[in-house]
């Protein structure tokens, strides 16, 4: 069987194509996928003033599903669509827009022949929640299969945390080793027959894309010269115009008093990694209260405890300077601060072929992302090497798009899944001989019977 999820993310959507076998006992790891569709175009919540745009930005990507789904199947593929943070921030904007923008996908989707199952909002802590069934699903560390056939648990060491970084939102999802102070960032699933009472939270606004604007109007109103912004984040000599509406278009940034939109700033690049961290650091409250640990913001958090996969954001940005294959957290610094001190020119020669957005905001992001990790989150030397960044598992991709289909077709079942009944070998050596006697018995009667018949046949002739 099939089935399709759609993640409406704050900059871009992508189609999710899974397969599974129907006629296998459910169990882990039987999930492979199928491909995976980037939709063009930004996040749907990009379409709020166009929300037809919305639903037909959709269509090339579930065309491409028809093609790979057999006909037959089609109608019974189950197909979701889950936004994140980016129809948060819209919904908390303006409701009515964003209802329509849910109208027209689903009405798009709606137009193909799929079990479509509807579209909605995830709430952070979900999308926390189901990236960690995720990666432990595939990792096989909630239930496995030996082989014998049997079902076993693995032991609650072996279940891992898992780190998300959106383009709104950051998510941190773990088994803490203590029973979590604050209701509001816990969670209980009861997988395979056993309870997990996890740690979540979503950070809105913290994700990447929103964190860099949230950066970019912090210097804009520190800055002596209200026309000139310094990033020290940006390379050196790097500069561009923007005007004061495309710096405060998010409900994430909190505009001056009286902000003029149409009046134009010009951002110059000073690559100046200290200063780059610092401008950083000020987007969080890292002070806790009294007895009390916590993530910032004032977020209770209890200390991170085991090995943690973080994808997405968190992979890409440390990827773009090959950091991901557990290079000490020295070296990542080291390597960050170097890349941050180099100039445009540079930049643009070392990588000719990547885009120009990305060049710019790699220090930014990859500074981000280590100030996130440690201050943020409070991991450090000792539990830094904890920390895997990844993209796939198993050739299937890391988010919370798996997880959040296992969850809503029920293919984790709550209780340990029933081992196959079945003989022990030594009674199915029994059973064997049994049956070879019993065939030679046959055989042996079959064989009296045709003589007793002819020579009863001759004496009568």
């Amino acid at each position: 069987q099939y089935g399709l999820v759609f993640d409406a993310g704050s900059t871009h959507t992508a189609l999710y194509i899974y397969r599974w076998p129907v006629d296998k006992e459910n169990g882990t790891g039987i999930v492979s996928q199928v491909a995976a569709c980037t939709v063009s175009g930004p996040g749907i919540s990009s379409y709020a003033d166009d929300p037809a745009g919305a639903g037909a930005s959709l269509k090339p990507c579930l065309d491409k599903a028809m093609e790979l789904i057999p006909a037959k199947q089609q109608r019974e593929t189950p197909t979701y669509l889950g936004a994140t943070a980016g129809m948060r921030l819209l919904r908390a904007q303006n409701s009515t827009k964003a209802e329509q923008v849910f109208a027209e996908v689903a009405k798009v989707i709606s137009e193909y022949p799929v079990d479509f199952r509807g579209a909605r909002i995830l709430t952070g802590n979900e999308e926390g929640s189901f990236g960690w069934v995720t990666v432990n699903y595939l990792l096989e560390t909630l239930v496995k299969r030996s082989f014998t056939g049997a079902w076993t648990h693995p032991p609650a060491e072996d279940v891992v945390g898992a780190l998300d970084l959106g383009g709104a939102s950051a998510q941190i999802t773990f088994l803490p080793g203590t029973v979590t102070d604050d209701n509001s960032t816990g969670a209980l699933f009861r997988l395979y027959g056993t309870n997990y009472s996890i740690y979540t939270h979503s950070y809105l606004c913290y994700g990447q894309t929103q964190a860099l604007k949230l950066l970019l109007a912090s210097l804009h109103q520190g800055s002596p010269t209200p026309q000139q912004i310094s990033h020290p984040c940006y390379p050196k000599g790097y500069q561009e115009n923007i005007t004061m509406a495309d710096l405060y278009d998010s409900p994430c940034v909190h505009a001056p008093s009286t902000p003029s939109p149409a009046q134009v700033l010009t951002v110059t690049g000073t690559g100046d990694p200290a200063a780059c961290s610092s401008a950083i650091r000020k987007l969080f409250n890292f002070s806790c209260g009294v007895n009390r640990t916590c993530g910032f913001n004032g977020i209770y958090q209890p200390p991170v405890r085991g090995q943690f996969f973080a994808f997405s954001g968190l992979y890409h940005s440390l990827h773009f300077l090959n950091l991901t294959a557990g290079q000490p957290l020295s070296l990542v610094n080291s390597t960050i601060r170097q890349f941050c001190t180099s100039t445009w020119k540079k930049v643009q020669e070392e990588f000719p072929t990547r885009n120009k957005t990305h060049l710019r905001d790699a220090c930014a992001a990859s500074s981000y992302t280590l100030t996130l990790l440690l201050q943020g989150y409070k991991f450090d030397n000792t539990t830094w090497p904890n920390i895997h960044f990844i993209q796939q598992v198993a050739d299937v991709d890391v988010g919370w798009t798996l997880g959040y289909m296992l969850n809503l077709t029920n293919m984790i079942p709550s209780e340990t899944p029933q081992r196959v009944v079945g003989l022990q070998r030594n009674n199915w050596v029994a059973a064997t001989v049994l049956l070879a006697v019993m065939l030679i018995l046959i055989f042996c009667l079959l064989t009296v019977m045709c003589c007793w018949k002819n020579s009863s046949g001759y004496e009568s002739l």
